[in-house]
């Protein structure tokens, strides 16, 4: 089935072509081509689950799940439910800001907040020099009425933020602690009425304890070793049973494995056991992660593998108690050990279950912008606006991409996507450009630059540049179409909504991007000249499934 994805133009339906699907509409032809066609959708698994296509990942629609439940770059995922609902928080470093997520089964996920919308600890992160600096492994958690989140920058110290409802309002940042070296921290408030929060040191280790004020403002001492380990990090403290356990990724991101540590006392001393681990799967790592209960008493494990270019993509994992240690997955091999499940029953959680993968695709309609939307850096909040149904975005002085302020970003979703904005450029001024990137280590963009008062488009393949047609039109439609199975990433353009023309060779996304994935952005900056503005029209992300357009009214420029 070939999809040209024309309601995403708003050409006028007047034509010839318009009048005869008009009265096909009413012909009985019409009924008999429909039901074909949703027999056909209901057998290839489409609109199972809510419109998530069966077995590709996530909820397969059979009260069963397949790994990853989140093929998004959900970092150092953590944790925690409160009545019947379960709330996860994830690493987000120079993108502002961190999204909170809600779930009702653990395998859906919807983003409700976000925690901060900006990080004024350093003016680096007003400029453009924090890449790979920013927010790593938060923790959430819920205590006394009140939800609080807590993470480390690598350079300006401990945070912390506090909200009685996970959808907001959250407080503004609390410095907890100025320092440097710190990272990923986690707060644990005990049923003697003591609080304490535990960490590791900037290279993954020793795992450190401190005292905390019980309102979780600060740190009451200089805190104790608990444990040195082989690249220990990634700090989580839970009690069960009477017992403190420390569960922690060891080893390495892309070839550690989970070791959980145990003692009678929260300082220990330490049993250690691996807890999971790759074993023959295809799951390298795996990597960090929270441990949660349901209301039915079943215990499941979060964590993350290092995918590559679309970052570090999450896992759901039972988790089975025996002798008073998590094994978590399944233990294979007899060996003690866990390994990762691939496809498994969703959990018992008790609650009343929605469908559905975090948002994407953005009209631009709203007062506000969709939650999933995060700012390159921290933005210049006077250089953008929501205006008469457009993302407006003016544009500021800068030699490229990586230095642009105000590109707006959001994550890659899926191994396969088609991602499609309208781009207005009516507005703009010469020396601007403005358009569609996906931003990583390696720029891969197309657009349209004004030079004086012509309007041409190009594309920018990691320095590979591509000049397309001069304009006579005021708007133009950018497409990327990604597929990261087969690593052909495409830039193509349409100057109709309709026909689509590639442009540039063929982008090859980078493993590496300062611990983040590749992600879509909509971006506006000038080299010389004076600011102007571009005008989005609307943001559509279709996940998975360029295979589905790849020939459909395309030709190679």
């Amino acid at each position: 089935m070939n999809l040209t994805f024309k309601s995403d133009t708003n050409l006028q339906k007047t034509s010839g072509a318009g009048r005869k699907l008009s009265q096909f509409r009413s012909s009985p032809q019409r009924h008999i081509l429909l039901i074909c066609f949703f027999i056909c959708l209901y057998h290839s698994g489409f609109g199972q689950a809510s419109g998530l296509v069966k077995n590709r990942w996530g909820d397969q629609g059979d009260r069963t799940y397949k790994n990853p439940i989140l093929n998004g770059d959900y970092s150092d995922p953590d944790v925690i439910r409160v009545g019947n609902a379960y709330y996860m928080v994830c690493s987000d470093f120079h993108f502002m800001g961190m999204p909170i997520l809600k779930s009702t089964d653990l395998v859906n996920w919807k983003i409700i907040a976000q925690v901060y919308s900006r990080l004024d600890a350093s003016p680096k992160y007003n400029s453009m020099e924090r890449y790979g600096g920013g927010s790593w492994a938060p923790s959430i958690r819920y205590h006394d009425g009140r939800f609080y989140v807590y993470f480390c920058t690598p350079d300006e110290g401990l945070f912390m933020t506090w909200a009685k409802d996970p959808a907001g309002p959250w407080s503004p940042l609390i410095t907890v602690k100025s320092v440097s070296g710190w990272e990923d921290p986690c707060p644990f408030w005990d049923e003697d009425g003591n609080a304490y929060l535990g960490h590791s040191r900037l290279g993954a280790g020793p795992i450190i304890i401190h005292r905390m004020s019980i309102d979780g403002r600060n740190l009451l001492d200089s805190g104790k070793i608990v444990y040195e380990g082989p690249v220990a990090e990634g700090t989580k403290i839970y009690k069960r049973k009477g017992k403190y356990y420390i569960i922690i990724p060891e080893g390495g991101v892309a070839t550690g494995y989970e070791t959980a540590l145990r003692a009678s006392n929260i300082y220990g001393p330490y049993e250690r056991k691996v807890v999971l681990e790759q074993g023959k799967t295809h799951v390298n790592g795996p990597h960090q992660g929270g441990w949660v209960e349901t209301p039915k008493g079943e215990s499941w494990f979060l964590h993350f593998q290092d995918a590559g270019a679309i970052g570090r993509i999450t896992h759901l994992e039972p988790v089975k108690w025996v002798d008073d240690w998590p094994v978590i997955g399944i233990d294979n091999d007899g060996n003690g050990i866990g390994e990762p499940v691939s496809v498994f029953e969703k959990p018992k959680t008790g609650g009343k279950n929605f469908a559905g993968q975090p948002q994407n695709s953005d009209e631009f309609n709203s007062s506000k912008l969709g939650l999933q939307w995060q700012w390159n850096h921290n933005p210049v909040d006077s250089n953008w606006s929501l205006q008469d149904g457009n993302l407006v975005l003016t544009s500021m002085n800068a030699r490229d991409n990586k230095n642009a302020k105000n590109t707006l970003t959001q994550k890659l979703m899926g191994q396969q996507g088609v991602i499609t904005t309208l781009l207005h450029t009516d507005k703009m001024e010469s020396g601007q450009k403005a358009g569609l990137c996906l931003l990583g280590n390696y720029i891969h963009e197309i657009g349209v630059v004004k030079t004086g008062n012509s309007m041409r488009l190009y594309a920018d393949n990691n320095g590979k540049s591509a000049i397309g047609p001069e304009l006579n039109q005021n708007r133009i439609w950018l497409r990327i179409l990604v597929d990261l199975s087969t690593k052909v990433t495409e830039l193509r353009y349409s100057l109709n909504g309709s026909d689509f023309t590639g442009i540039g060779e063929n982008c090859v996304l980078s493993d590496y991007n300062y611990w983040k994935a590749v992600r879509p952005g909509l971006f506006s900056y000038h080299t010389d000249g004076k600011s102007g503005k571009a005008k989005f029209d609307w943001f559509h992300y279709s996940n998975d499934g360029p295979e589905n357009i790849r020939s459909t009214n395309y030709r190679k420029q």
